[in-house]
């Protein structure tokens, strides 16, 4: 009897540890089992995973059915923790959340699905990111090309799905539509689509975004096929997808693509998982994984020279070519060796009077300078350089000016200086500066003026409030006068007498001046 007992107790503990763990992977009852310390193949409702800090940079929770790509916690720069969907072999994001709020990596956070994902701070119990409640489900899946999604048993189509947000990479078969946009993760740089083109732009910064535009600097055009695509109110957005066979299309329909943008391996025959990615350098670049070497191979780069990148010199400086050696503007730094500090100012550049106003920006002005991406910003006819410069200091938008001698050209800028490379001395630069220094000055200024304000105030309502009370002393001592002398004419308290107003006639013409003169004493 005990021979049989003790095989039967294990049957029945290894039965609980299985059930224990299906539950904890969120598997419902008729799925295949993951295998021990394995990521799901999908998640159902009810499922929830607490993050273990023991994982020194991913902890996998699903996985696609190839094992190629997992979805889990990623450990980013070194501290923080946010959701991703990783290629394995290269340990690449190709998707994150980045919660606006991120979590440290040592947060005790969970991911649970309940028809939406949702990461939670377990310690505040607060929502650090979420798919959208509108596009709830049943199960959450990672399919083989990486896309994550979460599907409803009651349609057929994905009610959410990741290849829909894109971060700051697309991959093969994923359409980037005019709805979405890449950005890097620091959301310096974007890549959106327009009409018939798609462009790379510099991003203002959050705090600081008004009056200042995206900066555009690199334009990618389907001037080719621009009459297969139809603009206007009528026309359907375009998309752009990476294909396998090693070229960027753009399409407004399916079928043939109204533009190729080819890669270094385009016809090649090579047919491998490929990616484009918007990377922190502001650069536009495409691979292919070479799982022979694996490796990511380098398959397109869309800036080849250094002085057209955002990234090379950065903000109000000059970018030397061939060389990429970066000078400033106005030969000074912030202390920290990049050139005067970028806006911090968001109320615009212009006072009440609309113009040019001391305390709010200090000006450059430079010869020898042009914007590398002259071609892709506005310009206007000027009969002079300060024609041209006096443009834009009445323009409230306009951060720098660029005027050609020899085309009569006027380039206005709606950002602070950036992209600017050296040229030949017709070209002459006008340029607003607000550094972090002057906004300080200027409001430190508007405070001081505040306080004389107040103190001038102060001291008006004082000579005022003293000559009031010295008025008041004497109409006080006359009208004193006054009452006593009604009283010695037999007039009651108020100086008035108690018969009819024709009474007051009885007094002579002496009595009544001498009594009236008592006023005035």
């Amino acid at each position: 009897m005990e021979a049989v007992t003790a095989p039967g107790k294990r049957i029945i503990m290894m039965c609980m540890a299985v059930a224990a763990l299906l539950v904890s992977l969120g598997v419902r009852a008729g799925e295949a089992a993951p295998t021990a310390g394995a990521p799901a193949q999908e998640l159902g409702r009810g499922f929830s995973a607490v993050h273990d800090t023991s994982y020194p940079q991913f902890q996998p929770v699903l996985s696609d059915p190839t094992g190629v790509f997992a979805l889990g916690f990623l450990r980013v720069n070194s501290s923080l923790l946010d959701i991703a969907v990783l290629h394995l072999p290269s340990a690449f994001p190709l998707w994150r959340a980045i919660p606006d709020r991120p979590a440290p990596w040592s947060a005790a956070a969970s991911l649970s699905f309940n028809g939406s994902l949702v990461l939670t701070d377990g310690a505040t119990n607060q929502v650090l990111w979420s798919t959208p409640a509108a596009a709830a489900g049943d199960r959450a899946v990672l399919l083989n090309t990486s896309n994550l999604q979460i599907q409803s048993s009651s349609s057929p189509g994905a009610a959410w799905q990741s290849f829909d947000y894109p971060s700051d990479t697309i991959v093969q078969d994923q359409n980037l539509t005019s709805s979405a946009a890449l950005y890097t993760v620091d959301r310096r740089f974007a890549m959106r689509l327009g009409s018939h083109y798609f462009g790379l732009y510099i991003e203002p910064p959050p705090s600081t975004s008004r009056g200042v535009a995206p900066a555009m600097y690199l334009k990618h055009t389907a001037l080719e096929a621009k009459a297969q695509i139809e603009i206007g109110p009528n026309g359907a957005p375009i998309y752009a997808r990476v294909e396998v066979d090693g070229f960027l299309g753009m399409y407004q329909k399916e079928g043939p693509p109204a533009d190729v943008m080819s890669f270094d391996t385009f016809n090649h025959g090579i047919k491998a998982f490929r990616r484009m990615t918007l990377e922190p350098d502001g650069n536009l670049r495409a691979y292919y994984w070479d799982g022979s070497g694996s490796r990511w191979a380098l398959d397109y780069t869309a800036i080849t020279d250094s002085c057209e990148l955002p990234t090379t010199c950065g903000a109000y400086s000059v970018c030397v070519p061939p060389s990429g050696r970066c000078a400033c503007l106005a030969n000074a730094t912030d202390g920290s060796g990049s050139c005067a500090a970028a806006e911090t100012g968001s109320s615009g550049l212009c006072g009440t009077t609309g113009g040019e106003v001391g305390g709010l920006y200090w000006t450059v002005r430079k010869q020898g300078v042009e914007p590398v991406n002259k071609e892709l910003l506005g310009f206007e006819h000027a009969p002079s350089a300060e024609d041209c410069e006096a443009r834009c200091a009445r323009n409230c938008s306009c951060w720098g000016a660029v005027y050609s001698n020899g085309t009569g050209y006027c380039y206005l800028m709606d950002y602070p200086a950036q992209l600017m490379v050296a040229a030949d001395e017709r070209r002459v630069g006008y340029f607003k500066v607000r550094s972090l220094e002057e906004e300080k000055a200027s409001t430190g200024g508007r405070a001081a003026a505040g306080v004389k304000a107040a103190l001038l105030a102060v001291g008006v309502a004082l000579v005022v409030a003293a000559a009031a009370f010295g008025a008041y002393r004497v109409w006080d001592r006359r009208r004193r006068t006054e009452a006593e002398t009604m009283r010695q004419m037999g007039t009651d308290g108020d100086g008035l007498s108690p018969g009819p107003y024709k009474n007051l006639g009885s007094f002579s013409s002496v009595e009544l001046s001498s009594s009236f003169n008592s006023f005035r004493r």
